[in-house]
């Protein structure tokens, strides 16, 4: 009997010595296994971070290289203003022009609101074919002939002159995406509309912007 239970205790004994060293093997095997996993996520975090810093900078790249929203090649300062779904007031100019029909064409052609072209029309020349402002603007859309040659139009034709009208108002309104701001760099220049980040403080511009979009 008593050989029984001491080949009983050896037994239990040895029974505890291996439930403890493999206690002692699972425990560092467990750590092991939370350093590895918050490696691993460490690792996917510097990723994400590395992913995210090579978006910014590409994107701080793109909108840099931006030459119309960078005035003289140095300012980086962006435009915010807002284009809030104001109504264009309807046309009620001179409706006798023979013109007329070419620019609504023209306007539909480019993407542009019908009547904030031919308010912009009857603004700039009171469709007047012939107009030339001091500054060497002509035509019915007053066109400078350095931006009819860039554009690639006739200033001195009255069709021609109109087509470059509509496609440098939408090139403005693409590159500011807002009619507001359009108008103000049609009549001020991208460069200070980019300068002030928005509608320049120029009183001509502020009126002019006010007259053909009404606000």
């Amino acid at each position: 009997m008593l050989s029984r239970n001491r080949a009983m205790l050896r037994q239990f004994g040895r029974a505890a010595m291996a439930l403890t060293i493999s206690a002692g093997l699972a425990v560092p095997a467990a750590a092991d296994g939370l350093r590895l996993q918050a490696k691993s996520g460490k690792s996917r975090l510097a990723q994400f971070e590395r992913q995210t810093r090579l978006m910014d900078s590409r994107l701080a790249g793109q909108y840099q290289q931006s030459a119309r929203l960078r005035p003289g090649g140095t300012s980086t300062k962006s435009v915010v203003e807002l284009d809030l779904p104001t109504a264009v007031p309807a046309y009620n100019g001179n409706r006798r022009s023979q013109y007329l029909p070419h620019a609504r064409a023209m306007a539909r052609k480019h993407g542009i609101p019908e009547d904030l072209f031919l308010r912009l029309v009857q603004q700039e020349s009171g469709w007047n074919p012939s107009a030339r402002s001091h500054k060497g603007a002509r035509g019915l859309a007053q066109l400078m002939p350095g931006t009819a040659a860039k554009l690639g139009v006739d200033p001195n034709d009255p069709i021609q002159n109109l087509e470059g009208g509509a496609r440098y108002l939408r090139m403005m309104y693409n590159t500011f995406g807002n009619w507001r701001l359009a108008l103000a760099a049609y009549n001020a220049g991208p460069a200070a509309v980019a300068k002030y980040g928005g509608v320049p403080p120029y009183r001509e511009t502020r009126n002019y912007v006010r007259i053909i979009h009404g606000s």
